[in-house]
This record gives C-alpha cells, sequence and structure tokens, in this order.
C-alpha cells in the first residue's frame, strides 16, 4: 500500500488540535469533539464525526489520515482463546491475543513487527524486525481486542499484558505514548497497575523506566537462571546479564516500588533440573519479585527444545515451594491455534 502524504492526525496533541482549528477560525471546543472521536469514540473515518461541520469533515479529510490497523483474520481456541492477525497501513502483519480466565479477560498485545533479540525457543525471534509499531497502532490492537471481548464476554479487557510479539522496551518511546493513551481518563481510562510490561532483558530500558517513575507492571522473561544457559538460548544476556539486571530490577523497584514478576519458561533437560530450580531461588532472593511464573513450553517447529515430563514439572514447582517461592504454574493457552507463549509468527 502506497504511503499517503496526508498527515496521521492521531500523532498530534489535543493542543496541537486546538491550534489547528483556531488557526481555521473555528471554536476551540471543536478540537476537543475531534479528539474524542478519535480516541473515546475510535472513529475510523472523518465522515463518521457527525457533530463537526461538513466542510470541517472534508477538510480533515484532505489534510489528515485516519490509519488504523485492521483485522485480517480471527482465530478461536478450543479454550476459548482468540488470537487476530492485525494489518498495518504498510501491508505489515501483527498479531494480538485474547485470554479469558475465570477472573480475568486479558490482552496480549505486540509491540513489533516481528523481532531483533532472535531467542531460541520463541517463533518470533526467527522473524526479522521490519518495525516499531507506533503508539496509535499498539492503541488500535486494545481497542480491537476489547471489541472481541465485548462481542465474546459482554464485557471489556481487565489487563493488559506487552508480552506479543517484538521487544517493548526496543520500542521505549511508542510504548509509553501508548499506555499514556490506554490509561488517560481522555481516552481508554484503563488503570496502570493492570498492565504489565514484559522484557527479554534491557536493562538500560528496565532503569529507564525506574527514572520515568512508570505505574505499570513489569516483568522479566528469565527462563535459565545462569548466564551460561542464558547466552545460549537468549543471546541478548551476552550484554545484558544477570547480575547487571538484578541490579536493574531493583533500581527500578527503588524508583517506583511497582510489582515485579519473573517468567520461566521450563525446557525439557535444559532448565528443569533441581539445581537450576536452586539457581532460580537464589536470583528471586536478590530481587523483590512478587512472583514467579513457572510456564509450560510450547514447542514451535524451528526450535529442538521439548516440554518436560509431568513429573518433572511437578518437582521443580515442589521444590521452589519448599524454599518459599511465590511461584505458579502457567498453563498454556490458544496452543491449537499457535497463540500461545512464544508461538507468534503470523501464521495461519
Amino acid at each position: 500500500m502506497k504511503k499517503t502524504a496526508a498527515e496521521n492526525i492521531r500523532t498530534w496533541s489535543l493542543q496541537q488540535i486546538e491550534q489547528h482549528f483556531e488557526a481555521r477560525g473555528e471554536k476551540k471546543f471543536r478540537a476537543r469533539q475531534l479528539y474524542d472521536w478519535i480516541w473515546q469514540k475510535n472513529a475510523l473515518s472523518f465522515a463518521d464525526m457527525t457533530n463537526l461541520s461538513k466542510e470541517m469533515r472534508q477538510h480533515l479529510g484532505e489534510q489528515f489520515v485516519l490509519p488504523a490497523l485492521t483485522v485480517n483474520a480471527t482465530q478461536y481456541s478450543e479454550d476459548g482463546t482468540i488470537k487476530s492477525r492485525f494489518i498495518t497501513w504498510d501491508g505489515h502483519a501483527v498479531e494480538g491475543v485474547l485470554i479469558p480466565t475465570e477472573k480475568r479477560l486479558t490482552a496480549c498485545v505486540s509491540s513489533q513487527i516481528g523481532c531483533s533479540l532472535s531467542c531460541k525457543f520463541c517463533a518470533t525471534g526467527y522473524m526479522d524486525r521490519k518495525r516499531n509499531l507506533q503508539f496509535d497502532e499498539i492503541v488500535d490492537e486494545v481497542v480491537l481486542l476489547n471489541k472481541e471481548a465485548l462481542q465474546q464476554h459482554q464485557k471489556k479487557i481487565s489487563n493488559i499484558v506487552f508480552m506479543g510479539m517484538g521487544e517493548p522496551l526496543l520500542n521505549y518511546k511508542q510504548v509509553l505514548l501508548a499506555i499514556d493513551k490506554i490509561t488517560s481518563p481522555d481516552a481508554l481510562g484503563m488503570s496502570a497497575r493492570r498492565i504489565t510490561v514484559s522484557t527479554a532483558g534491557v536493562a538500560k530500558g528496565i532503569r529507564q523506566l525506574g527514572d520515568d517513575n512508570v505505574r505499570f507492571k513489569l516483568a522479566l522473561s528469565l527462563h535459565a537462571a545462569n548466564d551460561q544457559k542464558r547466552n545460549e538460548i537468549m543471546p541478548i544476556n551476552e550484554s545484558n546479564q544477570i547480575r547487571t539486571l538484578v541490579e536493574a530490577l531493583n533500581y527500578f523497584y527503588k524508583k517506583t516500588g511497582n510489582e515485579i514478576t519473573f517468567e520461566y519458561i521450563l525446557f525439557d533437560q535444559f532448565n528443569d533440573s533441581l539445581q537450576d530450580a536452586e539457581e532460580l531461588v537464589k536470583i528471586y532472593r536478590q530481587v523483590p519479585a512478587d512472583l514467579v511464573n513457572i510456564i509450560e513450553y510450547n514447542p514451535i517447529d524451528k526450535a529442538r527444545f521439548r516440554k518436560p515430563s509431568e513429573a518433572k514439572t511437578t518437582a521443580f514447582m515442589e521444590y521452589l515451594s519448599q524454599k518459599r517461592v511465590n511461584a505458579r504454574l502457567r498453563k498454556s493457552r490458544g496452543k491449537d491455534i499457535d497463540a500461545a507463549c512464544g508461538q507468534l509468527a503470523n501464521k495461519g
């Protein structure tokens, strides 16, 4: 799709829109009406903005665009998980997932088209990173998944996790702008405490979150509790080793007091021994983490890893429990539609 020369008005602040309207001799409150159409009513066309004059709508249509994501495909899992493939204005595909549980309706959103980190167990890691998503595109993911939640469950999403495609802290500015819109009373008005940003371990970005005094929760995708193993499966660890990440997490907590979670996928005969569990305990005790999510591995075509036996998983969990680690086994959701953790790759 050829990019239009018209400007994306969704990147404009309310103040910029007010200045534009006033320069045309329009009342200031008209800018607020336009802003509400964009961010509260999620209008996809200027023609829909019926409380603006026909002349103004025509002018807006000539000068600006509303390049929203569109839903290209939707898949429904037997367990209720819903995966949506979205298409951007320039023809790229990106995926988001709606995960229903008894207490929550969670939207799992992407921050990049593809990924540059090449984690060996993750389908997205085998894709090239095409580009970062812009903040309005990330907001679109939430809006469209929320629409699906209302249609399927007659209620809004309750939580958002940045655990889809891409590394959020390598798209730092746009992710924070998106969260600002998602939490703004002028837009979606969600609580920041219901948002979790997951990182593969960008220590500099974790510290920056602390300096920016963000209000959302943070999750670290650890997946191995020593540098040798983590280097093997997550190349980012070579420049962001565990000790550096522990220091960054403690800095983040000192600055914000926000909840920290560790994510740890179990791989058969790689990181699932009791020695691995003990190494995980040691890291857990160095950080004021609220929780360790132990995650079932979801096999992908290109990776050699396998899911451990139920007995080994149980032994691992029992060891953590004996050491008074607040750990939870997270069952995979949406495996049958490639929507589970580590499976997003624009398939099917």
